[in-house]
């Protein structure tokens, strides 16, 4: 199953890469770390490294998404999306492995 990365949120992060002069080769890498007020967080930073033993890699909407496999433990099924209102913008998380998410949006339980 793996991650998504929605349209929206896809728009975005080429935005991003287009603002921040990424080399051609930079991915997206989604991952899991400990911390937050829930005890996991999501991290999104570009990286230009990809290991096949370590990582799984998907494509979406022209943007190449890596997740780490232990990372991918926690994160299959997930949809990474962007929201933009007047109270707030930024990314979110649809994860169906979350048994508990803070107010924030950006940790969780697994």
């Amino acid at each position: 199953m793996g991650i998504t990365l929605s349209e929206r949120a896809a728009t975005e992060v080429k935005k991003a890469m287009t603002e921040q002069k990424c080399p051609e080769n930079t991915v997206l890498r989604v991952r899991v770390v400990g911390g937050g007020c829930s005890g996991f967080s999501y991290d999104l930073r570009f990286d230009e490294s990809f290991d096949d033993k370590v990582d799984s890699k998907y494509e979406h909407h022209g943007v190449t998404v890596v997740v780490d496999k232990k990372s991918a433990l926690y994160l299959d099924g997930t949809t990474v999306d962007y929201y933009e209102g007047l109270e707030k913008r930024g990314f979110t998380f649809d994860n169906p492995n979350a048994v508990k998410s803070c107010g924030c949006g950006s940790s969780f339980q697994a």
